[in-house]
């Protein structure tokens, strides 16, 4: 978790807005997300680039990237997440570790309300390898006496 400073500029190269974010990474399964939160802006969730609602098509899978925010009753935010590799419910959980992280990054006082909920918690499980011999991690080729 690092805070920075962010410069955005214009075209003629004046400083137009400097603002402090607090980045953080989170985790699961292949999936990796790269959190920015900026404090006290109004801009939502943005995920590679969309909104939220047109990353995530449903209900539960924003309920889940929400969550963090919801839980500690923050209603002014911006946050902009760079998602890569896993299926789309991985993502959402990955997004969800990184901004209970980057939370924690600005506020520490709000992990005791996130940490019991397990949103700090990187999920550890993974797929399983494939032996030699076996057509998959554990299913073996039939067996037939004769």
């Amino acid at each position: 978790m690092a805070v920075k400073k962010e410069t955005k500029t214009k075209k003629d190269k004046k400083a137009v807005k400097a603002s402090v974010y607090v980045e953080a990474t989170g985790r699961r399964k292949t999936s990796v997300a790269r959190v920015r939160y900026f404090a006290k802006s109004e801009g939502g969730v943005i995920i590679n680039g969309k909104k939220l609602n047109e990353y995530f098509p449903t209900d539960e899978l924003r309920a889940i990237v929400e969550s963090p925010m919801k839980k500690a009753k923050i209603e002014k935010y911006e946050i902009t997440v760079r998602l890569s590799g896993g299926g789309i419910h991985s993502q959402a959980e990955a997004a969800r570790h990184g901004i209970s992280r980057a939370l924690i990054g600005s506020s520490p006082e709000l992990r005791g309300e996130l940490k019991p909920l397990g949103f700090l918690t990187r999920d550890p499980r993974m797929k399983e390898r494939r032996k030699f011999g076996l057509k998959k991690a554990r299913k073996a080729p039939q067996w037939s006496k004769r």
